[in-house]
């Protein structure tokens, strides 16, 4: 019998890069975790470019949630490596460094596949709806080469891995790494990758997750990390 889930992250589709609920969450979010994804999302996308010097005031401002939730946002992304917190100094976006991409890549092969394979096992009806939406928004956004719409499902893609693989280590690990992978890839698409081929690879793991076969899964993942590790390369070798 498979453990209850919570309910997955509503998914809407919309095509404007300001600051908004592109990819709405459903009631149970939180403020920390709505000012979480807004601010990362903001880092994500280089709008606040790296050693941007942050406050409280002023992202409360920005993005209209209160400092409490903004100081626990920010607890939460000096975890994941996206701000350097320095006491008495203030707060940094962190910098972008290429060889430690290398490295992440390394970890992240092994996770992505023990995830994906896992949440083909266990995912619940629900999930598998939820993965199959995801695939076909992928495709529509290789079809537009669109890639505010392609960060912010990549995005809900990877909470919906996480959720449905139910291995809170694994998890855990993968939290520390995708906002530094898609970053990375804002960063650098434009001159070495290829959106449209990115989100097909993705719409590919979602399929097999939503057709609950585990060694497709498997097999998707490793082709959508081989791609990231040749897009890496290219960024290095430029």
């Amino acid at each position: 019998m498979r453990p209850a889930a919570a309910k997955p992250a509503k998914l809407v589709r919309r095509t404007s890069d300001s600051v908004d609920d592109s990819l709405v969450s459903d009631d149970s979010e939180t403020l920390t975790d709505r000012a979480y994804r807004l601010v990362e999302e903001l880092i994500v996308t280089l709008a606040l470019p790296p050693e941007t010097i942050l406050s409280e005031q002023s992202l409360a401002a920005r993005i209209g949630i209160g400092r409490t939730p903004i100081r626990e946002a920010l607890q939460r992304l000096a975890r994941d490596g996206l701000v350097v917190i320095l006491p008495r100094r203030g707060i940094l976006v962190s910098q972008i460094n290429l060889k430690t991409q290398m490295r992440l890549l390394e970890v992240r092969r092994e996770l992505e596949r023990l995830m994906a394979r896992g949440a083909a096992e266990r995912a619940t009806r629900e999930e598998t709806a939820s993965f199959a939406t995801i695939a076909r928004e992928m495709r529509r956004a290789a079809s537009e080469n669109d890639d505010m719409t392609f960060m912010r499902l990549d995005r809900q893609f990877n909470e919906l891995v996480s959720q449905a693989a139910r291995n809170e280590f694994a998890s855990r690990a993968m939290g520390l790494m995708h906002g530094l992978s898609r970053r990375f890839w804002y960063q650098h698409y434009r001159e070495s990758g290829d959106l449209p081929l990115s989100a097909r690879l993705h719409a590919e793991v979602a399929d097999a997750i939503a057709g609950r076969n585990p060694e497709n899964a498997a097999k998707a993942s490793d082709r959508l990390i081989d791609y990231i590790e040749s897009f890496t390369r290219k960024t290095i070798e430029a």
